[in-house]
């Protein structure tokens, strides 16, 4: 079993001056661990350096004001971070950009989708390609999580591009965890983390969604049981309703139907009454 928060451990987070990314950062400290972030917001980021300097003291932390999806700038940390710590013992990447769907829909400007892959996708990509090396050449076993998305499963309707790159974060991470599985003396692990309605950034926080503290608890948990997907409820949605919506995609497939036919017309009654019913499925490996 692994732990992603440890004593004496090195957390490495991007997109950690807010949100999801603070929460995990105010964990770490809490736990006594070495903290570096990376965010593009220079005003948030000094603050929750000034905080987390508080917990563990100003030289167990580590703040870069850089664009993950730079591969130089994430090589730069990862060499300051070496230097400094050593490798990481949890290495989360979390940031993320997000462009409103626009009247375009699949026709969204091509600097949308250039700017999303760039940030959600490649920024995952070099955040591994940067860190992994240090945490497979350590003895200490070691955690990547890299923050996915529930649109990135079951793809609703609005955002085309968004909900393709957090597939790809998805497929990705699958690939990643069966590298790391099959390759001889590695003690690292990959997780998906698939947050529920979260209430980030400035967002007021509304009933119903879970605030980002919650989200990294249920996190640790799920690491701790050595979960890959960590697949999170919130106020409005259980993990029941998360699986039956996710069965019903796969089954378009496999049952030939129409693409993303839970938001097609034909289907509409079909689908609302297999929500009501209860979903039997085959009980957890472990």
């Amino acid at each position: 079993m692994v732990e992603p928060f440890i004593q004496d451990g090195v957390a490495v987070i991007t997109g950690g001056a807010s949100g999801i990314g603070r929460a995990a950062a105010r964990r770490a400290a809490r736990t006594g661990m070495k903290v570096a972030l990376v965010d593009t917001d220079a005003a948030k980021l000094d603050a929750i350096a000034s905080e987390l300097g508080g917990l563990v003291g100003p030289a167990n932390v580590i703040v870069r004001n850089a664009d993950v999806a730079e591969p130089s700038a994430m090589q730069e940390l990862a060499q300051a971070v070496s230097a400094h710590w050593g490798s990481p013992t949890l290495l989360m990447n979390n940031a993320a950009a997000f462009v409103a769907g626009g009247a375009g829909g699949i026709l969204d400007p091509n600097d949308n989708w250039q700017r999303l892959f760039a940030v959600n996708v490649l920024g995952v990509v070099n955040g591994v390609q940067a860190f992994l090396p240090l945490m497979l050449a350590s003895e200490r076993p070691a955690v990547i999580v890299n923050t996915g998305s529930k649109q990135g499963l079951t793809n609703p309707p609005g955002n085309p591009a968004y909900n393709t790159t957090k597939a790809a974060v998805n497929a990705y991470t699958q690939n990643l965890e069966r590298d790391l599985r099959e390759r001889p003396g590695s003690r690292v692990s990959a997780h998906l983390l698939v947050p529920g309605w979260t209430t980030t950034g400035d967002a007021e926080h509304r009933p119903g969604a879970w605030l980002p503290e919650q989200v990294i608890d249920y996190m640790a948990g799920a690491i701790g049981r050595d979960d890959f997907f960590i697949l999170c409820p919130d106020g409005e949605t259980t993990p029941e309703i998360d699986r039956k919506r996710l069965y019903w995609n796969a089954m378009d497939l496999i049952l030939g139907r129409p693409a993303l036919s839970r938001w097609h017309k034909g289907y509409k009654d079909a689908f609302a009454e297999f929500m009501k019913q209860d979903l039997v499925l085959p009980k957890r490996d472990r």
